[in-house]
């Protein structure tokens, strides 16, 4: 299920760098971190449904790669993306 239009313009509004920003490497990393919450939660029921599994695995490692995109450029801006979103690493 693909995330509600209210609830992806909160988390846009939230992480955004500037005004009229919504694809910046933090809004990216926020949006993807939502969704891969949303999968974990589903797959606690449907333990067998594989083929979510899958997707579930590429959304980590897209966020995985924006986050070392983010840590070359700037490692502040990485620590607080890591930190507010609550992200081990």
């Amino acid at each position: 299920m693909a995330l509600l239009q209210d609830r992806k313009r909160e988390i846009v509004e939230s992480f955004r760098t500037h005004e009229s920003d919504t694809g910046s490497p933090e809004v990216q990393i926020a949006l993807l971190t939502e969704r891969i919450i949303y999968l974990t939660e589903h797959f606690k029921t449907h333990k067998k449904d594989h083929h979510s599994r899958r997707g579930l695995l590429k959304l980590v490692s897209q966020r995985r790669r924006l986050l070392d995109y983010v840590r070359g450029k700037n490692v502040v801006r990485y620590s607080n993306i890591i930190q507010s979103l609550g992200i081990r690493k």
